[in-house]
């Protein structure tokens, strides 16, 4: 279990990320994501909203190649969303979990860890992962009302799933949840064949926004964090996931998938724009130059070293 969770603190048992609502910033949020009015705390619309964050919302580290620098701040999470950018864990689940808050719903933040592809096994509940619980919306799949959601694994999870052991497909990929083997009283995450991190565990306990913040500097600004030295994008929808990794476009699909690399900045830019709703409307020319060169100089590394 990672040395950030002492259950014996009296934190874990309150939400302490809860921020107060904010109308402009919860309108602003739902109107991204395609409602027009605040809809009622239910099932359906908790799978709608997941489902509509993954497909329109990317999971981004493209700011930290601009060289920006971001908190882990529920409430500046929501503003980049709103302002027409993504992020990456932290930001695109402690935003869904602000929103879902402010919609009525019964969220809880969770100390996770992903298991990345060079790790040979789980790495505990060590916070290079926010998740998020959702309870008290039982239904045939979820008996105990408790749901897992996250988008903020870029390639995974297109709508929640039931917090029950079990495997469960969301095309094109398979997944399972079990008891976690590392973290006592937590979970694992069994991530698709064809994903690049296996799988993530994450603890029972609620968590803070102090959890995370000592990973998220060290992700976000370390030399050795693969964050840093790629700038990665993913996109999620109903029958396929999409990734670019650099300048090396990836798309899964149920019936059809390619890679290849993007040739030209124009049509990385495009990419971005189109296949990742990533515009950066907010970044100028020069900018964007330096991003792409870096890109490209990274992208040549990266083949140097294959």
């Amino acid at each position: 279990m990672s040395d950030l969770l002492d259950v014996t603190d009296p934190r874990r048992e309150e939400r302490l990320w809860r921020r107060p609502l904010d109308v402009g910033l919860r309108d602003g949020y739902l109107r991204r994501l395609g409602w027009t009015t605040p809809p009622e705390p239910t099932l359906d619309t908790l799978i709608a909203l997941h489902q509509a964050q993954t497909a329109l919302v990317p999971y981004e580290v493209v700011w930290i190649a601009l060289g920006e620098e971001r908190t882990v701040e529920p409430l500046d999470a929501v503003r980049y969303i709103v302002a027409g950018r993504g992020g990456y864990c932290y930001h695109l689940n402690g935003a869904l979990a602000c929103l879902l808050d402010w919609l009525g719903f019964d969220v809880h933040w969770r100390v996770g860890g992903v298991q990345g592809p060079q790790v040979d096994g789980p790495v505990g509940a060590n916070a290079n992962h926010l998740t998020i619980e959702v309870h008290g919306l039982p239904s045939e799949d979820s008996p105990s009302g408790t749901w897992l959601v996250d988008t903020g694994m870029g390639d995974a999870l297109h709508a929640p799933l039931p917090l029950s052991e079990g495997d469960y497909s969301q095309a094109p990929m398979d997944f399972t949840l079990r008891p976690s083997d590392v973290v006592p009283g937590g979970w694992r995450f069994d991530h698709d064949k064809w994903a690049r991190c296996p799988g993530m565990d994450f603890a029972p306990y609620e968590a803070t926004v102090e959890d995370f913040t000592a990973k998220h500097h060290e992700q976000s600004t370390s030399p050795e964090s693969g964050f840093v030295r790629v700038a990665a994008l993913c996109r999620r929808d109903g029958d396929s996931a999409t990734t670019l990794r650099g300048l090396r476009l990836v798309h899964h699909g149920v019936d059809s998938g390619f890679e290849r690399d993007i040739a030209s900045e124009a049509e990385y830019f495009a990419t971005l724009a189109d296949v990742f709703h990533l515009p950066l409307s907010d970044v100028d020319k020069s900018r964007k130059q330096a991003l792409y060169s870096k890109v490209v100089a990274d992208h040549e590394q990266f083949l140097k070293s294959q």
